[in-house]
């Protein structure tokens, strides 16, 4: 397998469709966030915000936005950060896991391992 270098984009594109921010406001994203616009693309936008609401008429994690966009993930959470502040998007995370307390005993499982072993 070749590596190659990660093309981060054009630093000053990135500079320029970020307004200068290097850093998230808040952390309201993560990387299995999922995200749904609530519009469509008005005039005036980015275009990469564009892309992003098109992108999000289904859920979709920020993950698979940045990397449909080519965008490092920084950029796609300030652009997220952004439309979300305007409403033009929703997120939620995942559902956790159940609880613990459907989960069957412990005990119980090591037999079934032992019988399995046994066979």
């Amino acid at each position: 397998m070749i590596r190659r270098p990660v093309d981060m984009g054009d630093p000053d594109r990135l500079y320029i469709v970020t307004g200068g921010r290097s850093r998230v406001d808040d952390e309201s994203f993560d990387l299995v966030t999922l995200v749904v616009s609530e519009c469509a693309p008005s005039p005036g936008m980015q275009s990469e915000q564009v892309r992003i609401l098109e992108l999000c008429r289904h859920p979709i994690a920020v993950v698979e936005i940045s990397a449909e966009l080519k965008l490092p993930i920084t950029v796609v959470r300030i652009l997220l950060g952004d439309l979300l502040a305007t409403g033009r998007i929703t997120a939620r995370h995942p559902r956790a896991a159940r609880s613990l307390v459907g989960l069957p005993d412990s005990a119980l499982l090591e037999e079934v391992l032992v019988g399995l072993r046994n066979l």
